[in-house]
């Protein structure tokens, strides 16, 4: 079981305001820094998502988010492409992963692949 996954990020602040954006539809906030090279996101008071700033190479990275429901997938991508992320794959069925499988991928600004999927039947 997983209690956290962080990412490298080249520039923090930029980092901070697009999953600032892009997490607010799942109800994931931005709850702790530290200092000036962590951001650390989650529900409730804890974080398990944590963006750090490194000044080496960034590698791509794949991080599935849980969504409620189909329509906060939607805002999720939406609230994505308004942030500056690149689109990795529309908001849809992905019935080759499951029959119920509903996700939508972005790019964030270092080229991590970011995506939002409801696994509940409409």
């Amino acid at each position: 079981m997983l209690d956290h996954v962080t990412i490298r990020v080249s520039d923090l602040e930029r980092s901070k305001a697009f999953y600032d954006t892009l997490l607010a539809p799942l109800g994931i906030t931005r709850l702790y820094a530290d200092g000036e090279s962590f951001a650390g996101y989650g529900a409730g008071r804890r974080a398990f998502f944590w963006i750090g700033l490194h000044d080496g190479a960034v590698t791509g990275t794949h991080v599935a988010f849980a969504a409620p429901e189909r329509d906060a997938v939607d805002r999720f991508h939406a609230a994505g492409l308004a942030a500056g992320g690149r689109d990795n794959g529309a908001p849809g069925l992905r019935p080759h992963y499951h029959p119920d499988y509903y996700g939508a991928f972005l790019l964030d600004p270092d080229g991590h692949n970011v995506e939002a999927v409801c696994r509940a039947a409409p």
